[in-house]
């Protein structure tokens, strides 16, 4: 598991925050909700179309850049990016760190067709119920933050849910770790947890070690065409984006963009 980072910090208050949220909302009153939200939409097919498929993000803020669009409307880039030709949307959710809530989640699924990522840092099942409470399709599980048993129960959880699960890896070892409960989606984030450098070989590094008939989402550094290519020759079948797209002057356009780059492609070449 990282240590020393935003990471832990960020993954502390977490637990702190889902107990509070327990005392307000406890899990039966959100299990209920869970049952009788809107039936899933298929993430994991959105992603398996021809090309590198584009899941776009709405993303008010991060800890290191602050405020990336002032008056960031969800709904509203939300359908932005379904016209610019976007696969699925991924919304941050967290509060505290970017600003984010499940109201955003809500209101960017209501304006589209899309299917939607909870994106969030998940360490208990109640966020789980809580995702699909909200009519989330997908959910980020991060192999850094958690332990083997907590990886194989919240992805064994979110598949019961009807819901799909992005797990997330950044080196060879959380591969493996990845690998052992049998994903059908994979992400391999570019950023270095420790340095937060950037670097797309990264996806190109583990993309041998990941079976064909895992969905690989490369995320983080994808900024321009060239970009786009560069991961379909990689061998990635998705990209989520964030910040380029949120301070795009006109995001829409952007989404065109990229989301044009990687039709056609095929992967691996």
């Amino acid at each position: 598991m990282a240590s020393g980072t935003i990471l832990d910090e960020i993954v502390a208050w977490k637990r702190v925050e889902i107990a509070q949220q327990a005392r307000d909302r406890p899990l039966g009153a959100l299990q209920e909700a869970a049952a009788s939200a809107p039936a899933p939409r298929d993430w994991i097919g959105a992603l398996r179309q021809p090309g590198v498929s584009l899941i776009a993000e709405v993303k008010r803020a991060s800890p290191s850049a602050g405020v990336l669009r002032p008056g960031l409307d969800p709904a509203a880039l939300a359908a932005e990016y379904a016209a610019g030709g976007a696969a699925a949307l991924s919304v941050l959710t967290d509060t505290r760190y970017f600003r984010g809530s499940l109201d955003d989640l809500r209101a960017a699924r209501v304006a589209t067709a899309l299917p939607v990522l909870r994106k969030d840092f998940v360490v208990s099942s109640y966020q789980l119920y809580e995702a699909r409470a909200a009519s989330a399709d997908a959910v980020l599980l991060i192999v850094a933050v958690l332990d083997d048993e907590a990886l194989a129960a919240l992805h064994g959880l979110a598949q019961a849910l009807g819901m799909a699960a992005l797990v997330e890896v950044h080196d060879e070892d959380e591969l493996q770790r990845a690998l052992a409960i049998e994903p059908c989606v994979i992400g391999v984030n570019n950023r270095d947890l420790h340095t937060f450098q950037v670097d797309l070989g990264t996806t190109a590094r583990l993309r041998s070690r990941i079976p064909d008939e895992i969905v690989l989402v490369s995320e983080s550094g994808v900024h321009a065409p060239a970009d786009v290519a560069q991961l379909a020759d990689m061998g990635a079948d998705a990209m989520l984006i964030g910040e380029a797209l949120v301070r795009a002057p006109q995001p829409g356009e952007k989404v065109r963009q990229l989301a044009a780059a990687g039709q056609g492609k095929v992967r691996g070449g």
